[in-house]
């Protein structure tokens, strides 16, 4: 039987998905500035054997919830947030194998610079780098981004798609692998021939020439993760993520969407089994199941429904701030016939459940018991086709030291889990060592990397280009 791949799902924020968790004694969110806490937790997952810390980002606030971001800033709900990628390095230096997926939105950043950054990471943590791919769904992001409000769903997309031809060319088809010669005696450190203009232009990024500024890092493209659930979403990940991020509460739920887009792969060109599917999952474990339900019990009376319905419904732009989040939903009659909440309503399983309750699950899917059932319950998901799951965290970094401890010892017994780190980049360890470093040939990174490796720079002296700006010292 395959193993499963674990990511600790975090976020460089106070409240990340489980809300109201952050006011308890035990956790240590409120650190989220203290370098410390960080390493303290890469340290932990690596003990673990966890393949990777998984950060999320926002560039925006969630403002949906009467109709302002207050509820968002009390709660602490993702706002706050820092920058995730500049925690990378101090958690690579202190670990060996744990790998490091943050999260970018492509409208965050020129990709001419973006590459750059990635590269710079990925020299730096020796080729244990991710990036999850995102295009941003806040409406506050678009309009602080400078785009005077969030382009359509379509055009973020098409944007996005021609972002990453853009990091392909950089990335993959600028530098030949033997570029860099570092010859002492000649003083020469690279070979101009071998460095490539990847002479883009295109609908919204019209002038990118290049070449890239980094020479190629262990894996050149970090391993690339994506979520998106639409249908521009699963068509962009069939094309480019070499993993994706699903929520679903059953397996027909999950085996549909896993079938779906791997035949989608496969239509593009790509090997299907190429792509990991990473089921976002929380764990209550306990020694016992009777002790996994008292900590479960102690977490829902700390748990916040007015941050559940301002993260959910912010999501969502909807205003759920006028439904009583501790009344029965089969009570809600009004709310019964309106839309979202109609369709989140009727997908509940349990009336009795308050509004609240139905948001809090929703979140994500939950698992309480001792090791042996959470070994059970993984079991079944591995068999349709999940292959990894992203763990959020109640508080931190007692919930991952709960797995660790509790859980950890027991997948491993049962092979669910890896025992050792595979050698070589997080590529390589994420398929244990079966697949290279770099991107493969039926990837379109790969594809670029074949395309245009070894061709001679193109003759750019006859492309009308704009007038230069002048140049202002450094």
């Amino acid at each position: 039987m395959p193993r499963l791949r674990f990511n600790a799902f975090s976020m460089n924020c106070v409240s990340h998905i489980h809300h109201g968790q952050w006011v308890r004694p035990d956790s240590r969110s409120v650190d989220y500035t203290d370098l410390d806490a960080w390493v303290e937790l890469a340290r932990l997952l690596e003990r673990g054997k966890f393949d990777a810390l998984f950060l999320a980002d926002v560039v925006g606030t969630y403002s949906s919830y009467g109709g302002s971001r207050d509820a968002a800033i009390e709660e602490g709900l993702q706002t706050p947030v820092n920058d995730p990628s500049l925690l990378i390095p101090a958690m690579a230096l202190a670990t060996e194998n744990l790998g490091f997926a943050f999260t970018q939105s492509v409208l965050q950043e020129q990709p001419f610079n973006f590459a750059r950054r990635l590269s710079t990471l990925d020299h730096l943590t020796k080729g244990r780098v991710g990036w999850n791919i995102v295009t941003s769904y806040l409406a506050d992001a678009g309009r602080n981004l400078g785009f005077g409000g969030l382009p359509s769903h379509e055009e973020r997309y098409r944007r996005a798609e021609e972002y990453m031809q853009v990091v392909y060319k950089l990335l993959e088809g600028s530098w030949e692998d033997d570029a860099v010669v570092r010859d002492r005696e000649r003083g020469v450190y690279a070979d101009p021939a071998k460095i490539h203009d990847i002479d883009h232009r295109g609908e919204f990024y019209p002038d990118v020439p290049g070449p890239h500024l980094s020479e190629p890092s262990p894996q050149r493209t970090p391993v690339l993760f994506q979520a998106g659930a639409s249908e521009w979403g699963r068509d962009f990940a069939a094309r480019n993520a070499e993993a994706i991020f699903i929520i679903a509460s059953t397996h027909d739920a999950a085996r549909i969407v896993i079938e779906d887009v791997r035949g989608r792969a496969a239509r593009c060109g790509r090997d299907p089994g190429d792509i990991v599917f990473f089921l976002g999952m929380s764990f209550i474990v306990g020694g016992t199941e009777e002790e996994a339900r008292r900590k479960a019990a102690e977490l829902d009376q700390t748990a916040s429904p007015r941050g559940y319905a301002a993260h959910t419904g912010g999501s969502l732009g909807v205003d759920f701030s006028g439904i009583d989040l501790n009344a029965p939903i089969g009570e809600l009659d009004h709310y019964n016939t309106q839309g979202i909440a109609k369709s989140l309503i009727d997908s509940a399983p349990d009336q009795t459940w308050t509004f609240g309750d139905l948001l809090a699950n929703r979140a994500m899917n939950r698992i309480v018991g001792a090791p042996e059932q959470i070994a059970d319950a993984l079991e079944g998901w591995l068999e349709v086709g999940v292959g990894g799951i992203n763990m959020p965290y109640y508080v931190t970094p007692g919930t991952f030291a709960d797995f660790v401890d509790g859980a950890v010892p027991e997948l491993q017994r049962r092979g669910l889990m890896q025992s050792e780190y595979a050698a070589g980049t997080l590529r390589e360890k994420l398929a244990d060592g079966g697949a290279g470093a770099r991107l493969p040939e039926s990837h379109p990174g790969g594809r670029t990397r074949r395309e245009r490796l070894g061709r001679p720079p193109a003759d750019r002296s006859s492309a009308p280009r704009p007038a230069a700006a002048p140049v202002a010292a450094a």
